[in-house]
């Protein structure tokens, strides 16, 4: 083996008399385990019952008998039922979000993380051995070892571990697949090989005989590792929701990776508009966190801190309507699992309520005092809404007393029918109805609120129907795409979408570094801003050009400081390097591959079908005598007191921050400075 191994069951610690590869844990008996397991066994139970309804089918097509017709009918209805209770089942699981949360006794409100997809064993070893025999003139048996190893990789990525470590894992055997690719998936003949993977929504299996899939199923799981890893955070402390944004920032980065890459991926779990859909989700969670992050200290009770706060959460709301929208879209609802779809309105409402009633916090709580910054307030209170209704001037609600409320108390009207709304939606969710913690959060905001408005209550209150503006969604601290390094250089650079000239060798001088050309990218490394009289340019390097080799050193993996350092010391004699650049011309389509879907064979057209092109290798080929393919090509790489604060659930009390009741601040939470604590 070439990889550290670990005792059994153990994650983080290695030692002698170990079997299994560091980053996975077979035989981890978590809840996620159990739950991935159940996964697994369901998706054997689908396959069974659609290989029978496929007889079925056959059977009542080729009879002409009508008693056997009715049986065989008779038969299909159950099997189509059997198959709807296990997809029922399979919708439980997506829907079984406690499992994956952190295992502190607080509860925020729940994130959801995504399951991994399930495969099939591969056996590499005959197709290999007899392609090296026949392809490289070699006896394939020298390469056991090898092979073996290949396969072990293989196997421990089924069950990765919930760790960056597991993401190293997948990583690693994802670099792998091109170079795989390269040596042994040739267009011109087929290997055999058939790769197995379930789609993790419909647990409908997809075969196919080339690389695509097993990429497209890996990139996927890294994404859904990286959910599981955003989920389990420690959301009390800032580094815990630090965690859990980088987390979701980088599942929604790979996830973008495998929407660009894979495009004809025949699993609707891996289709474009599940993935953008997948894509919304993992930035609306890490927007939450990026909240929770904001607050986590504590809101100072200041009104231009106040507001601020509420367009942080009208901002969540907003994404989280939006993955909504995208969730109810066909046929995307009939895939996504009811929980998700409700979980995202519950949320659209929560955050929207809490947005409301922090403006109604600062309007009713905080009156306009010659000591304040009366062009900051009004600034801060002209950015809270896209337009006022009967032509008010935030000046004047900031100066006119009943103005002031009777806007302050519009806002806490629209947050109580919000909160409402929330636990409506939520009890209707036979799956939601089952977060404890959920309800508990949701029902002691909509107390919060009610508390408030029955301070500020009166007589005349039946006469106002004035409408609160929506509060305009505005954030300092947005979720983005983040691309983990796993992902990053050579393999994402030259990829199989991609064709590339052969290397050209250009010599170039001293002058070339400082006068010539312009160096960008962090791996591999790019011309930009080429003299064309430099005698670089003469000898035929180009714009846009990447450096591959410098004099006979390899610099696919090199940023432009390494780049720099290795030419800092050329001599006037000059050095040759090595370059590629992208050809314009599209590559010749590939043949069409028998593509299997629920045992059922079909022709599917496919772009990013394997070929063989040596110009796309992702790093020179380095074999010394019986080396291990696993390693050609691959380069080892290392690794303020006044506060209002949000409602959590510490169930058994045991936190020493835990308050008796969750709860936002109430109008009657002040300290002797007049603050909220």
């Amino acid at each position: 083996m070439t990889d550290t191994i670990l005792p059994n069951g153990v994650e983080d610690s290695g030692g002698d008399g170990g079997y299994f590869k560091k980053g996975c844990n077979p035989l981890a008996q978590t809840g996620r385990s159990k739950l991935q397991n159940k996964r697994a066994s369901l998706n054997q139970q689908i396959i069974k019952q659609m290989r029978m309804r496929a007889g079925a089918e056959n059977l009542l097509k080729a009879t002409n008998n009508n008693k056997v017709k009715e049986m065989v009918a008779l038969e299909l209805s159950y099997i189509n039922s059997n198959l709807q209770l296990l997809m029922g089942q399979l919708e439980g699981l997506n829907s079984s979000v406690d499992v994956y949360q952190s295992a502190q006794e607080t509860a925020n409100i729940p994130l959801i993380a995504l399951g991994l997809k399930e495969t099939k064993d591969v056996d590499f070893s005959t197709p290999f051995k007899d392609f090296i025999l026949e392809h490289y003139n070699e006896d394939g048996r020298s390469f056991d070892e090898e092979i073996a190893d290949l396969m072990d990789v293989r196997q421990a990525c089924r069950t990765p571990a919930r760790t960056e470590i597991g993401v190293e894992l997948l990583a690693k055997y994802y670099n792998h697949l091109p170079l795989i690719e390269n040596r042994f998936f040739s267009p011109a003949r087929q290997t055999g090989i058939f790769f197995t993977w379930y789609d993790s929504f419909t647990g409908m299996p997809v075969c196919q005989q080339n690389l695509s899939l097993e990429k497209a199923s890996i990139l996927f799981n890294m994404a859904a590792l990286y959910s599981q890893i955003g989920t389990r955070s420690d959301r009390q402390t800032v580094e815990g929701l630090k965690e859990a944004v980088s987390a979701f920032q980088k599942a929604a980065g790979v996830l973008n990776l495998l929407k660009e890459t894979f495009t004809h991926i025949p699993s609707y779990d891996m289709s474009p508009a599940m993935i953008s859909m997948l894509i919304r989700l993992m930035l609306a969670q890490a927007q939450q966190c990026l909240l929770e992050k904001i607050v986590q200290p504590g809101v100072p009770n200041q009104f231009c801190s106040l507001i601020k706060i509420a367009q942080e959460a009208a901002k969540v709301s907003e994404v989280y309507d939006q993955v909504h929208q995208s969730m109810i879209q066909m046929p995307i609802k009939d895939h996504v699992p009811l929980f998700w779809s409700t979980m995202s309105q519950v949320k659209a409402n929560h955050y929207r309520s809490m947005a409301h009633y922090f403006v109604a916090s600062a309007l009713l709580d905080h009156q306009l005092s010659p000591s304040d910054d009366e062009d900051q307030q009004e600034k801060t209170l002209s950015q809270v809404y896209d337009q006022l209704p009967e032509e008010c001037l935030p000046l004047d609600i900031l100066k006119n007393k009943d103005k002031r409320e009777r806007f302050g108390k519009a806002h806490i009207r629209h947050a109580i029918s919000g909160h409402e709304e929330a636990v409506r939606i939520y009890g209707r969710c036979e799956h939601l109805n089952k977060l404890d913690a959920l309800k508990d959060i949701l029902e002691a905001s909509h107390h919060l609120s009610l508390e408030k408005y029955s301070d500020y209550e009166d007589e005349e209150e039946f006469t106002d129907y004035m409408e609160a503006p929506e509060v305009h969604p505005k954030t300092e601290h947005r979720a983005e795409l983040e691309v983990p390094t796993a992902t990053k250089g050579p393999l994402s650079v030259f990829s199989a979408k991609q064709k590339w000239t052969p290397p050209r060798t250009v010599r170039i001088y001293p002058v070339d570094r400082d006068e010539g050309f312009t160096l960008k990218g962090e791996a591999p490394v790019q011309v930009i801003s080429l003299d064309p009289l430099s005698p670089a340019a003469a000898d035929g390097l180009k714009e846009g050009d990447y450096i591959v080799t410098v004099g006979k050193k390899d610099c696919k993996w090199m940023g432009v400081g390494e780049m720099l350092q290795l030419l800092k010391d050329v001599d006037e004699d000059g050095i040759e390097i090595q370059v590629v650049s992208l050809m314009e011309s599209s590559p010749t389509m590939p043949t069409k591959s028998a593509t299997f879907s629920g045992n059922l064979p079909k022709t599917y057209s496919m772009i990013c079908l394997a070929y063989d092109d040596e110009e796309k290798t992702p790093k020179s080929r380095k074999v010394t005598k019986k080396s291990s393919f696993l390693s050609w090509g691959l380069k080892n790489k290392n690794k303020s007191a006044s506060t209002l604060s949000l409602p959590t659930v510490d169930q058994h009390g045991t936190l020493p921050w835990n308050k008796p009741i969750p709860t936002f601040p109430s109008s009657s939470s002040y300290n002797n400075d007049g603050s909220f604590h």
